[in-house]
Parts: structure tokens; sequence; C-alpha cells
């Protein structure tokens, strides 16, 4: 039997892709507010014994994370033999330790609220930075699928003579992965971080790359603070103005618009979170993770 796939709220040209790629049925999902602002969730296509697929990215995870739990809990309770999520971006992975006393460690909490509604998740570069692997905080099978490929393909079609250029010093590996890709020369900036909104940054010695287009790259563009100083510095420097390129393009408040004021050529995202500046679409990424899941034997992993 075909999967079935839900598309939450703003989701929906992603899964008709998805849809396409694996030869599945769209179910009908319905949703509202009641007055008092309590979220009410109907599947409105039939579920027993089928292989459920829920699509929503989880970007502004607060206005998102019940509805997808009501979602899912209802294809259990109504017969669906997996239930699975395919979240290309994946929100609450920020706060993996205690750095003052007292902090919740939200995301392995959240990861706790998924993985009890869930048989299975497939999401795309999620933001590691203290933890080696997703089985660290998840209990049910997470498939990590990776954009590095896609940027690089968009670049080289796209884009002569790069100098790919990394936010900082943990992003070596993955930005010299895409540059290697390329064919460019790559470097890493230097960066400070004050807090949420003040960051500090310092470019190498980028003489030698003059007369090459500056490409910004980071898997995650949300304040786009360093984006910004980075921005700044390289056009202070007699450069071009700078291509930005991002996996999951958030643009928390003006961010989108204080990178095109600050000077960037062209602002360039995936297809993760839904934006104006989404270019390279990932739906052929998340494919065989999805059908490899949804193939899988009925019941947890």
């Amino acid at each position: 039997m075909k999967p079935l796939m839900f598309a939450l709220p703003g989701n929906g040209e992603l899964t008709a892709r998805l849809a396409t790629r694996l030869d599945a049925e769209i179910g009908e999902l319905e949703s509202r507010y009641f007055p008092d602002r309590e979220t009410y969730v109907r599947l409105a296509t039939e579920v027993r014994d089928r292989s459920v697929v829920l699509v929503c990215t989880l970007d502004r995870p607060d206005e998102k994370t019940l509805r997808l739990l009501f979602a899912a809990d209802a294809a259990r309770d109504l017969g669906a033999a997996r239930v699975g999520l395919v979240a290309p971006y994946l929100g609450y992975m920020r706060q993996d330790k205690r750095f003052q006393s007292g902090e919740a460690v939200s995301s392995s909490s959240y990861a706790k609220m998924l993985s009890a509604s869930l048989d299975w998740m497939v999401t795309i570069d999620p933001h590691l930075h203290r933890r080696s692997s997703m089985a660290e905080i998840y209990s049910i099978t997470v498939t990590v699928c990776h954009a590095s490929p896609k940027l690089s393909g968009w670049i080289s079609q796209h884009v002569a003579d790069p100098i790919i250029i990394g936010p900082d010093s943990e992003s070596r590996q993955w930005v010299s992965a895409v540059a290697s890709a390329v064919g460019a020369p790559f470097a890493t900036l230097d960066k400070t971080r004050h807090g949420d909104r003040d960051v500090e940054i310092r470019l190498p010695n980028m003489e030698r790359w003059r007369g090459r287009q500056p490409v910004l790259v980071d898997d995650i563009i949300s304040s786009g603070r360093t984006m910004e100083a980075a921005i700044t510095q390289l056009v202070a420097l007699g450069f071009s103005r700078p291509i930005i390129i991002g996996v999951h393009g958030l643009f928390a408040e003006d961010a989108f618009e204080r990178l095109q004021a600050a000077g960037a050529l062209q602002i360039v995202t995936t297809t993760s979170v839904p934006h104006p500046s989404n270019q390279i679409d990932i739906s052929d990424v998340l494919q065989s993770a999805v059908s490899d899941l949804t193939s899988a034997p009925t019941g947890k992993s």
C-alpha cells in the first residue's frame, strides 16, 4: 500500500514534491483554532494499517509542535501501522547543555516529546554542536540527510571563480567539503559570540583570493549577525558583494532585510524552510530516506 502523507500547515509544496517522487498518496488534514486558541486537528483520510508520513518543518516550533503531536497521536489511535515525520529543519537543537544553573536542556526535552509520538524522523543537517549523533537524545530512528551536495551544485552552476567562506572554525570540515566539490578555495571566519545578537568576527588573510567571488555559506541563518558583519568587512576590503547561501533560512526578526541592506549580492536558501529566498530544492535529498522508512517493518525502532 502506498505511503499516506499529510502536510501540516505551510508544508504543502514540499509534501506535493515528495509525494510525486515517492508515488505516495496525500491525505487531508484539517486544523484550526477554537475561540480560546486551543488547537483542533482532524485526519480526514482513513489511516488504518497505513504508513503515515507527517511533513512539518520545525522552524518557529512553538507554533507548530502541538498540532504535530496531536496529528501523530491521532494517527496512532486510528490504527496507522507506522507514523513518521519529515522535518527538514529541526528546532530545539541549540540548548544541548545546562550553561547556567537551573536551565532547561530543551533539546533533550523536545526529543523526548517527539520520540513518544513517532516511529521515525527524517531531517536535514540538524545543528549537532556538542552531540555526536541524534541517537544521544532521540529514542526513535532518525535519518540525517545532508544538503552540502546541493549547495555545491548550485554554486558550480551559478558562480564563477568563488571563494567559499564558512562562519567559524567549527564549520571547517563542512565548508571544505562544499568547496572541494566545487573545486574552489575556502576560508573560515574567526567568530566570538557575546550574545544572541552580538557577534564579533575576524576575517583571515584574504589577499590571495582578491578577484574571486565571495560566497558565505552556513547551515542556519537565524539572526544573520555573523553574515552581516562578514559582508561589511569583505566589502571594506575591496571584495565583490558576497553571495549568501544557507541550508536553513530562518531569518529571525528583520535578518533578511538587514542582510540585503548590508550589501549581499544574492541570498539563496534551500526549501527546508519556506521563504522567498528558496532556490535549492531538497525533496530529492529526502526521498531515499523516506522511502526506506515507509517500507520498514511495522513497530517502533
